[in-house]
């Protein structure tokens, strides 16, 4: 199947805008950017509460209810009235369909999608859960992960994962099928917008005279929760004048505990709660530099660092399990081992002083960033005609490792 501007292009996904959620951000922005080369976008997604963004080009379909057999009978009816050829777009993160993140069903009815003509892609942010790291029942819906994506790839058309290192898993599940994998890494949610003056009442207002101000961008679950509670003190105590600004949903609640525990933090410590698009944009560019944290290090689905790259923030972050090489080779970020914090604490100190490397650091990130990153790039993968996902990013496969 050729694919370009005459395909109509179905996103499925289990979150969509106002919904919240980084692969919410990530397929509102994948909808417009195929509907800008002028392909025909419906999005098939749950109904939610709450105003869509406007998206020319985009229609929106809430119809999939709870991912049920009765939605999938009315999904059929509704795709099938749409003219073909028909290509459905699976954002695929096991936990998003519902069932307890165990929802055969869905990846049957993609099968049945595929049986009856449709072409089908398949964006992995996530593959399944892993085995020996939870509870007994957390090694059951791991199993159970295993048989719904051997389903969901059994007639892919092409499939696409947010780091290489879901490649090298998924390829078995595969059952000896010749289908390529392509690395399409996840682009900043927050777009760039240069705003020099509001940046320093930014500055003023969180770190004033002249402090350093160091940033962190995140979702605060619990695992980073853990890391933060020791290294945003261990950076307070090691710079008598620096000032933290932590920002991102659930940023206001963390700092609330976190100053309850340690209640000289609080005139130093700063969160923004949810922000527009704009105002997170203004204040990364008030940020020294971020420290970005990743219990499995740092990595091409991690939206909270693209957008720091992005900015042009300086960042220190972590070399883990699932980090690409490119990060080392790249020289675009300053690393430490996954888990040292009083080594990502000491380093984000040390660039703190350090004027010329911060410069030299946020500059060498967006340039990695605009050349393997970017939205656009992105796009030209997805819509390349007649190009499989490996030729669609020349460059990538070769960086990535």
């Amino acid at each position: 199947m050729t694919v370009g501007p005459s395909t109509t292009w179905h996103v499925i996904t289990g979150e969509y805008p106002p919904q919240p959620g980084g692969v919410s951000d990530y397929t509102l922005s994948v909808a417009r950017g195929i509907a800008k080369t002028g392909a025909l976008v419906h999005v098939w997604c749950p109904p939610t509460e709450g105003a869509m963004p406007d998206s020319p080009g985009v229609t929106v379909h809430r119809v999939a209810g709870n991912w049920e057999r009765a939605d999938f009978q009315r999904l059929d009816r509704e795709l099938n009235l749409l003219p073909g050829p028909r290509r459905l777009l699976v954002q695929w993160v096991p936990q998003a369909f519902g069932h307890r993140s165990l929802n055969l069903g869905f990846c049957r009815w993609i099968r049945r999608r595929a049986q009856q003509g449709d072409s089908i892609d398949v964006m992995v942010h996530e593959a399944f859960l892993a085995f020996i790291e939870g509870s007994w029942r957390q090694d059951i819906a791991a199993a159970v992960h295993r048989v719904m994506v051997t389903v969901l790839l059994s007639r892919a058309t092409r499939i696409w994962v947010s780091i290489p290192a879901w490649g090298d898993s998924l390829r078995p599940y595969c059952l000896g099928r010749r289908v390529e994998f392509g690395w399409l890494p996840v682009p900043s949610n927050i777009p760039f917008l240069p705003d020099a003056q509001g940046a320093m009442a930014v500055r003023d207002a969180l770190a004033p005279s002249g402090a350093a101000l160091i940033g962190h961008f995140g979702t605060y679950g619990r695992h980073l929760r853990t890391d933060l509670d020791r290294l945003v003190p261990a950076l307070i105590h090691g710079e008598s004048t620096l000032s933290v600004v932590l920002m991102g949903r659930d940023s206001d609640a963390f700092r609330t505990a976190l100053v309850a525990a340690h209640p000289t933090l609080s005139a130093r410590v700063h969160a923004t709660g949810s922000l527009d698009a704009r105002a997170l944009s203004t204040t990364l560019q008030a940020c020294d530099l971020v420290v970005q944290p990743y219990p499995d290090g740092a990595s091409s689905r991690r939206g909270t660092l693209m957008a720091a790259l992005a900015h042009g923030v300086p960042v220190v972050t972590t070399n883990g399990r699932l980090s690409e090489t490119i990060w080392q080779a790249s020289g675009a970020v300053r690393l430490v081992a996954a888990g040292d914090l009083s080594g990502l604490a000491s380093a984000a100190l040390d660039l703190c002083a350090n004027h010329e490397e911060r410069r030299r650091l946020g500059a060498a990130g967006q340039a990695l960033y605009a050349r393997l990153f970017d939205l656009a790039n992105t796009i030209q993968a997805l819509v390349s005609e007649g190009r499989g996902p490996r030729t669609a990013y020349p460059s990538l496969a070769a960086e990535a490792h």
